[in-house]
């Protein structure tokens, strides 16, 4: 299998609008939340970044959070890890996620 074949997977990081801490679940997750960094949604997709984007918006295998609250992508949060196999993908969504809800975003991630 060639090397480009292998490494098609993405994770990538969407802003939200702050109003998703009005979302009593999503609240619930980030309870050490710190108001003066972004809200944000961590996933992985086997299609590119902005395509996983653009499906979530349009309702297709949509995380509601994305659909209601996206606003954009922030590539300068996970472009530096794409592309990558999908075992690492999967293992760097929740990494990433941990590591940004650490530095104070509010993160979900699924």
């Amino acid at each position: 299998m060639a090397s480009s074949a292998r490494h098609r997977h993405h994770v990538y990081v969407v802003l939200l609008d702050d109003r998703v801490m009005n979302d009593r679940s999503y609240a619930r997750a980030n309870p050490g939340w710190d108001a003066t960094r972004p809200c944000l949604y961590v996933g992985m997709t086997g299609l590119t970044p902005e395509l996983r984007l653009a499906r979530h918006k349009a309702g297709v295998k949509a995380n509601r959070y994305v659909r209601e609250h996206g606003l954009r992508l922030l590539p300068e949060l996970y472009a530096w890890a794409n592309p990558m196999p999908y075992e690492a993908a999967r293992e760097m969504e929740v990494e990433l996620a941990i590591g940004l809800r650490a530095e104070g975003y509010a993160v979900w991630q699924a």
